[in-house]
């Protein structure tokens, strides 16, 4: 018992002395490289902030909110705000929705994207590409409330830009706003045309990367541009690109590639383009606004983000088993 006792403590001892070490050399690696950590911190806080002390007001999902009384202090009624979204005819729209379109705009900027990058990167002049790279950048910058009224203005019934050319061929106007079948591709153009020019800097930049050396060695072995593209360059860039999903897949139930104003601005609130244009977000925000149900509304907010954070450890465990080097973790 004596020896049992004594192994005990020496194994205690031994954990206690590793972990002093571990703790000195974590200290040490900060102070070694503090202007790193000092770099990153603005970074830190900022995800601490707006994403992890967030997580906490979860809690009102499960709970009969009463502002008065706050958060602990409101009934817990368990999963009864889940019920009314779950037996509506909307969970299946918005879901399907959500993710419809984000799949469609993930597929095709990614690879819109990646085509626009590789031709920058064969323009051979730095003025051009600079030039290219400002043009494809301005609508990344452009609000959704501006790219509403641009819309507006190319579909507008009476006075629209797209009807005032079907009326001089002859053809009669369409009603886009309320048609839902053409919102089908008008979302996904509107994303395509706003996000391919940010996207496609990502991959040029991350072109930038690959070493000169294989290009030439391509060269000599008589190799095209195509060539070159199909089995130096994409493949090369194929790890960015698996991240970049990866990282859009994390915002696939939040409106659009993390951006739900389009789906809010674009159809302007027409209740006729409610079944193609209504996504998650848009069904919590209409909902907190019209029946002011706070826990409600978070019940399905904390759908959208338990689903989407499913979708991603789906995501990277596929990726994992395909290329363990290109998974986040």
């Amino acid at each position: 018992m004596n020896n049992n006792v004594q192994a005990a403590i020496t194994v205690k001892n031994g954990f206690k002395k590793a972990g002093s070490v571990h703790r000195q050399s974590f200290l040490s690696e900060i102070f070694k490289r503090w202007p790193f950590y000092v770099m990153a911190l603005p970074g830190l806080l900022y995800f601490i902030i707006f994403s992890y002390l967030p997580m906490f007001g979860a809690v009102i999902a499960f709970k009969d909110y009463n502002p008065v009384k706050g958060v602990w202090g409101s009934k817990w009624i368990g999963f009864k705000n889940f019920e009314f979204f779950f037996k509506s005819d909307a969970l299946w729209r918005v879901t399907f929705n959500t993710i419809f379109y984000n799949l469609i705009i993930i597929l095709m900027v990614t690879v819109i994207s990646v085509v626009f990058a590789i031709l920058l990167q064969e323009t051979g002049s730095r003025l051009r590409t600079a030039l290219y790279k400002s043009v494809m950048l301005l609508p990344f910058f452009l609000s959704w409330v501006v790219g509403e009224y641009i819309v507006y203005a190319l579909l507008s019934p009476d006075q629209g830009v797209l009807n005032a050319i079907r009326r001089s061929l002859g053809l009669e106007d369409i009603q886009w706003y309320g048609e839902p079948l053409y919102w089908r591709f008008i979302m996904p153009l509107a994303f395509i045309l706003k996000s391919v020019g940010y996207t496609s800097v990502v991959y040029v930049a991350a072109l930038l990367g690959i070493s000169s050396d294989y290009y030439e060695a391509a060269e000599i072995d008589g190799a095209n541009k195509w060539q070159k593209a199909r089995h130096i360059t994409i493949p090369l860039l194929m790890p960015v690109v698996i991240i970049l999903l990866l990282l859009s897949l994390g915002k696939i139930f939040n409106g659009g590639l993390g951006d739900w104003g389009a789906f809010y601005n674009l159809p302007r609130e027409s209740g006729m383009l409610f079944s193609t244009t209504d996504v998650i977000d848009t069904y919590v925000f209409r909902s907190l606004r019209t029946v002011n149900d706070i826990g409600m509304s978070s019940a399905v907010g904390l759908y959208q983000s338990v689903v989407g954070f499913v979708l991603v450890l789906i995501t990277n465990f596929l990726v994992k088993k395909y290329d363990s080097d290109s998974s986040l973790f």
